[in-house]
């Protein structure tokens, strides 16, 4: 029998509300907590853990000989393209588009060994990005991703190994597997840039978020004088007589804003040419002629054929698989194991 001291008295009715507050707010606000934080994690606030697949047999027993700023070196297929997917594309990219871009570098490679090399009997391919494929070493890349390096390395070779001797083909043959940085909406047809318009570099939509590309627009300025030189040096029978706002004339884009030819002084040239003529990012722009300047206010990067690289991304964030977005950039292809020989 307990004592009167030792009676248990009523609970006040605010008790089992403040437990009540207490419950609820393990029940329903401690997950929220758990979400909020896996969201922070996913945003990249917290390190990344991934892990490396092992490396493919197909790549890891062809061997390639690259030309690099040093010399000419013997190495795996593998290690070569771990080489160009960490210079090609951002490590930061989703993991399907760093897949994407390894098959892409892979039959890019391919190709060019086909098709013979321009290296003479020294090389199959060279570092140059505006030759063959750009390369960047596993100890630079490294050293120029800081705290993210081990996580960054591991999406690469995953992505090397996770698509081990794939190769875009059409008609059974590795293709021109050409890439660039991002279109303006809409990637060009190879005959709208170079002399051949390939069957499966064809125009396509590319879904890129310009407000998530650094310098996605950018702004060329020339004085009369600038503009006239650079095209002069290319086209010396233009005439640039009369006023600087009629010197550029019949502007005239395909899909999207890419342009397809313009009149400059007289000359109708082809917007990949204006491009090289007068450095631009891109050759989908407009001109303005105002206060004895021209401007180019141009749109996107690179030559605009084939995969786009935050095209690509764009698309794996939304859930594609690296063979989607090949399927998607490049018209009427097949995607199998292939090595120099032929069939895997």
């Amino acid at each position: 029998m307990l004592h009167r001291s030792q009676e248990r008295k009523p609970v006040p009715m605010k008790h089992y509300l403040g437990v009540s507050v207490i419950l609820f707010a393990l029940l329903f606000l401690l997950p929220l907590f758990t979400v909020t934080m896996v969201r922070r994690e996913s945003a990249g606030e917290q390190e990344e853990s991934v892990e490396i697949l092992p490396p493919g047999e197909i790549d890891s027993h062809e061997t390639i000989r690259v030309k690099l700023k040093d010399g000419v070196q013997e190495m795996t297929m593998g290690e070569y393209l771990q080489g160009v997917v960490r210079a090609e594309m951002p490590a930061s990219f989703e993991q399907q588009a760093l897949c994407a871009q390894a098959v892409a570098a892979r039959t890019y490679t391919l190709y060019k060994i086909a098709s013979g090399s321009n290296h003479g009997t020294q090389a199959d391919v060279c570092s140059d990005p505006t030759c063959c494929q750009a390369y960047l070493d596993k100890t630079s890349a490294m050293s120029n991703w800081g705290a993210r390096g081990e996580s960054y390395e591991a999406k690469i070779e995953n992505a090397v190994a996770a698509t081990d001797g794939q190769t875009i083909l059409y008609d059974g043959a590795p293709i021109l597997a050409v890439f660039h940085s991002c279109s303006a909406g809409q990637t060009k047809s190879s005959g709208e840039v170079w002399k051949q318009d390939l069957p499966y570099l064809q125009s396509v939509s590319s879904p890129e978020k310009a407000g998530e590309i650094p310098n996605y627009y950018s702004r060329v300025e020339f004085t009369a004088d600038e503009f006239q030189k650079k095209f002069l040096a290319a086209y010396p029978n233009a005439d640039f007589s009369g006023s600087v706002s009629g010197w550029i004339t019949g502007l005239t884009t395909t899909e999207g804003t890419n342009v397809d030819t313009v009149t400059v002084g007289g000359v109708k040239v082809r917007g990949a040419q204006m491009r090289t003529i007068f450095g631009l990012r891109s050759a989908s722009f407009e001109t303005e002629a105002t206060d004895g300047k021209i401007i180019f206010y141009v749109t996107g990067f690179g030559h605009g054929v084939g995969m786009s690289q935050y095209g690509a991304n764009e698309m794996a964030k939304e859930g594609s698989t690296w063979q989607d977005i090949i399927q998607h950039y490049y018209t009427g292809v097949t995607v199998a194991a292939w090595t120099r020989n032929g069939a895997a």
